[in-house]
């Protein structure tokens, strides 16, 4: 049978486009803004703007929460 929590967590972050969960798998290794935007060549501000619309996405409230289910998607 499969995990629940995975293939809950795999429905949710397919609500994202691809930037979006590129972020959010980032935020997954416990990247902060600044090094996320490094990493995606974008500006502190659209990273923070990005992890406002994924927060939305998945009706989390906290970058942790999407942490966790990035974890729970692997």
């Amino acid at each position: 049978d499969p995990d629940p929590r995975r293939v809950r967590a795999l429905q949710l972050l397919g609500r994202l486009s691809d930037s979006e969960r590129a972020m959010a798998a980032l935020v997954g290794q416990g990247r902060t803004n600044a090094e996320i935007g490094k990493e995606l060549h974008m500006s502190t501000a659209t990273v923070k703007a990005y992890m406002s619309r994924v927060l939305t996405k998945l009706d989390l409230n906290n970058r942790v929460q999407v942490a966790l289910l990035v974890h729970d998607a692997t």
